[in-house]
């Protein structure tokens, strides 16, 4: 499985939509290489290290293949003219939610990455967007992203290849583990939730959030 990559894209922290609230969740894409490092792409900031960024969350994918669907959505506004409206670094058509999987090994560029967990939304994309239910519509649809870790550093620039080398975990699809973990889906799937506790490639937070689910539905 390989597709080549349509964009990648940076940000740097500014005032959010007018408001005094810093984001960096608008991107703009690069023409230039680019390093990947072990926390992310080189020039791309983070305005609150807490919940965005850091190892686990080194590099954000969306797929522009959902483009289409939050056009007929949302009525074809400016933000989705271009690859960086949900706030990604990486832009590419063959690859979703459907058919990635978490612990997924890829060549980006030069770099390896490894799938570490599906993007979680929060109420920055209603904002970014000008409208209410965003969020609630990528929870709802699975249409979430995802992001990588890195495991090797090296380069990648707008028309490299994004090639899977190696799929460990090929039953634990991002939709279906979103689903599990965010989706609402735990407490009618116990054993799911017995299962990930021997993924080790999962996310460190989603580890701890499986943990939560776990002793509320009493799963292991």
């Amino acid at each position: 499985m390989q597709t080549e990559i349509l964009a990648v894209l940076c940000g740097q922290v500014r005032p959010f939509r007018g408001d005094d609230e810093p984001s960096a969740i608008g991107k703009l894409p690069v023409v230039h290489a680019v390093a990947v490092g072990p926390l992310g792409l080189a020039g791309d900031e983070q305005a609150d290290r807490t919940v965005h960024g850091g190892i686990d969350k080194a590099v954000h994918h969306y797929p522009a293949d959902h483009y289409d669907w939050w056009r007929g959505l949302l009525g074809n506004p400016p933000l989705l003219d271009n690859p960086g409206a949900f706030g990604e670094n990486i832009s590419t058509i063959g690859l979703d939610e459907t058919n990635v999987c978490l612990g997924d090994r890829f060549r980006l560029g030069s770099a390896l990455v490894e799938v570490s967990q599906a993007r979680q939304p929060c109420w920055k994309l209603d904002h970014h967007f000008g409208t209410k239910g965003v969020m609630a519509q990528v929870v709802q649809t699975r249409r979430t992203g995802w992001y990588y870790r890195v495991l090797e550093p090296g380069q990648v620039r707008a028309h490299d290849l994004l090639e899977l080398v190696e799929r460990p975990y090929p039953d634990w699809s991002l939709a279906s583990l979103f689903g599990l973990l965010v989706g609402g889906e735990a407490k009618d799937r116990p054993a799911d939730l017995r299962a990930l506790r021997d993924v080790p490639v999962l996310a460190e937070t989603w580890k701890i959030r499986r943990a939560k689910l776990v002793e509320q539905y009493g799963a292991d």
